[in-house]
């Protein structure tokens, strides 16, 4: 069996493992350990009897939930099953475009998406080797926190503005390296872009006083489309729901795109009492940083591994060994499993991304590197 660029494939993990799929630790899908909250365990029991009747195809409730969520008016919103089939529905937009910049190392869907049909991609290398964090040949309104550098090239050299009638596709937090733009800092982006993606998927991970949204400002700029899922943070990937946030005339042109009822009831149901859940949304908060710190410190102190620094539930770690082998000797050895980040051709095999769990995973995992890397050296 294959692996998949996404994390999260347990059944390729266990055939190599050599075990059931419940044994494996994932750390390669950076999803909450946390979750699902009880709330939305009930709220999916209470659909069950709802599941002999269509949905409702235009989603008032969810959307109205999620416009009083973000304090926009719900025609502004699609929900989809899960953020790639909006990604999907976006890459037949920008597609019509002269070409789509993307922030690399980029989330392969990215390139899935834009591949399928036909879109011209222009890379956009962000270098964190320098300290203003200019790209070479083209200055980017993007500053990066000082932290450990990724030996990424800043070619193919870009000019010294976008191409007419250009798209640019971007994640924030940036997937795979965690760093957090600042909102002020893609503003200009929305000038020179005809048309700006912003997938922010990670962005619940931050408390509203930190988090870097964009989503207060699609209605001042027609142009802007902001990406969420509700999977990751709430713990919910096999329900499969995300939404776009974007102007209406747009969202009504992908709606003529799609499928009928992308959502299904069990997912609108659970997405309504996970909005409303704040005391599940404040123990996450208070819950992440220091479990990330202890994640960062431990993997920090094994020799031969560097790990960056990030806003998000995951971290990037440079290795000096193969990660690919590390992976495997991880699965085969200890059942855990680690993201590699192969599909990233900027980062290779000197790379691997793991996700913030709880304490006693963490230290499962921190234990097994070192045994596996002790015995490398």
């Amino acid at each position: 069996m294959q692996q998949q660029a996404h994390g999260g494939n347990l059944a390729w993990a266990a055939a190599l493992a050599g075990c059931p799929p419940d044994a494996i630790v994932d750390f390669s899908a950076s999803i909450s350990p946390l979750g699902p909250p009880n709330s939305v365990i009930a709220a999916i029991v209470s659909q069950l009897g709802n599941l002999r009747h269509y949905p409702d195809p235009d989603y008032s409730e969810l959307k109205l939930a999620l416009g009083h969520f973000h304090q926009i008016a719900s025609e502004w919103i699609l929900p989809g099953n899960g953020s790639a089939e909006l990604l999907t529905l976006l890459g037949r937009e920008l597609a019509q475009l002269s070409a789509t910049m993307l922030i690399t190392p980029a989330f392969g869907d990215y390139y899935r998406t834009l591949a399928a049909y036909n879109a011209k991609v222009l890379e956009f290398p962000v270098d964190l080797k320098t300290d203003n964090r200019e790209l070479e040949g083209y200055s980017p309104h993007l500053p990066i926190s000082p932290s450990p550098h990724l030996p990424i090239s800043p070619s193919p050299h870009l000019p010294i503005s976008p191409p007419p009638n250009c798209g640019l596709l971007l994640n924030n937090p940036h997937n795979p390296t965690g760093k957090l733009f600042t909102r002020d800092s893609i503003l200009p982006y929305l000038e020179e872009f005809a048309l700006v993606v912003v997938d922010e998927a990670f962005m619940d991970f931050l408390p509203p006083d930190e988090e870097q949204s964009l989503i207060g400002l699609v209605q001042e700029h027609e142009n802007l489309v902001i990406l969420r899922s509700l999977t990751k943070f709430y713990s919910l990937p096999g329900l499969r729901l995300g939404y776009a946030i974007a102007h209406p005339h747009r969202l009504a042109k992908w709606q003529s795109w799609r499928d009928p009822w992308p959502v299904n009831t069990l997912a609108a149901a659970a997405a309504i009492a996970a909005l409303q859940d704040t005391e599940f949304q404040e123990h996450t908060w208070k819950w992440l940083p220091p479990a990330r710190n202890q994640l960062f410190q431990g993997i920090a102190s094994i020799p031969g591994l560097q790990p960056l620094e990030g806003a998000a539930n995951y971290l990037l770690v440079e290795s000096q060994q193969s990660t690919s082998q590390l992976q495997s000797q991880l699965l085969q050895q200890y059942q855990i499993l680690i993201r590699d980040c192969l599909s990233f051709k900027e980062l290779g095999d000197r790379f691997f991304r793991v996700a913030v769990r709880s304490q006693s995973d963490n230290q499962r995992l921190l234990t097994a590197l070192k045994s596996v890397l002790s015995a490398e050296s």
